[in-house]
């Protein structure tokens, strides 16, 4: 994704840190905190534009939902959906998905979405993927017991990739879907800006969610 940089998100981010959180990593270990009700917590990480988070927060407000994303320029426009529309249940923080063991502490969050991530295709690139051994161990890490992982893509050769992945770290696929919208009757699911993209032009949408069973099991 080709980001228009825009001048002044960063004084538009620091003007609303009743959302933004602009030191993720002095957050670590108090998330909770910032939120009004005690709930479970799940991240997405890379928020895109925010169509997804801003709806998951909406249709679930017993859920508390923190979004990460890369550049300044897309989480603005996140946060201009929480000025339109306010919700109690969203921060947003621009990170690196590299380094969320700096952000949160050992068992802190409870859910992790993976939304249309950067597929890198090459395989010298392999390690940059958000499914790759490295980030399933940072997410094992600051997960809670029965943490779990959704990742939707309409990849199918990182979707494959990534079904292997998690199986070779041994994890437990709990679901998978080949074509998501077939079944959306069945499956709660709210949709990505890229999301409706792509399924307009008749790609299919897959999906799957996974746990670590070390987690499940204490």
């Amino acid at each position: 994704m080709r980001v228009r940089h825009k001048p002044w998100a960063k004084e538009y981010l620091h003007s609303h840190t009743n959302w933004v959180v602009i030191d993720p990593v002095a957050q670590k270990g108090t998330w909770r905190s910032l939120f009004e009700v005690e709930q479970p917590v799940h991240v997405e990480v890379g928020t895109g534009k925010g169509q997804f988070i801003h709806g998951m927060a909406k249709a679930n407000p017993d859920i508390n939902f923190i979004g990460i994303e890369l550049h300044e320029s897309v989480l603005v426009s996140v946060l201009e959906k929480l000025v339109e529309e306010p919700l109690p249940n969203i921060r947003i923080t621009a990170a690196d998905a590299n380094h969320l063991t700096n952000i949160f502490q050992d068992d802190e969050i409870d859910f992790v979405y993976l939304n249309f991530s950067d597929p890198w295709p090459k395989t010298r690139h392999e390690k940059r993927r958000l499914t790759f051994r490295t980030f399933l161990a940072q997410y094992e890490q600051i997960m809670k017991s029965n943490g779990r992982i959704q990742l939707k893509t309409d990849n199918r050769g990182l979707f494959e990739y990534s079904l292997v992945s998690f199986s070779q770290y041994g994890m437990t696929l709990e679901e998978v879907q080949v074509d998501l919208h077939q079944e959306e009757d069945n499956i709660p699911n709210v949709r990505t800006e890229y999301e409706e993209k792509f399924s307009s032009r008749g790609q299919p949408i897959y999906r799957c969610v996974a746990n670590f069973p070390n987690k499940a099991n204490e």
